[in-house]
């Protein structure tokens, strides 16, 4: 059986945060600077089932875990990206800055169409 190569540490000095909130689901990934994936975790991964994963209490609870993750992987200044409409925005938000990371940038990166293509027919009912 060969040995397995043990890889480099990672400089985790700068990590990025990304914050998925859909309307179903808050999505949170944890990155190097470079782009590798540290630590993942969503409000279905912590336990929440159906309509309680869109919570903000959700999302609280799945951000504490990441940041868990992400503390002991070495990491201690972080840059949020934060997409999507779900109500597990500014919840997520809060439990990383009560986490412990010092949070360096916080931004909003949720696509907006400029005009894109044009809207469904309109419902009659």
């Amino acid at each position: 059986m060969a040995k397995a190569k043990k890889q480099p540490a990672k400089d985790l000095s700068l990590a990025k945060i990304y914050i998925n909130a859909t309307f179903n689901n808050t999505l949170i990934t944890i990155t190097d600077a470079k782009g590798d994936t540290i630590a993942w975790g969503s409000s279905g991964s912590t336990g929440f089932k159906g309509a309680r994963k869109s919570t903000p209490y959700a999302a609280t609870t799945a951000a504490e875990v990441v940041a868990k993750k992400a503390v002991l992987a070495g990491a201690r200044d972080v840059e949020v990206y934060i997409k999507g409409p779900g109500s597990g925005r500014d919840a997520a938000i809060k439990a990383l800055r009560n986490s412990g990371l010092r949070l360096k940038a916080i931004a909003d990166v949720t696509p907006i169409p400029h005009n894109g293509p044009r809207p469904r027919k309109r419902r009659r009912v």
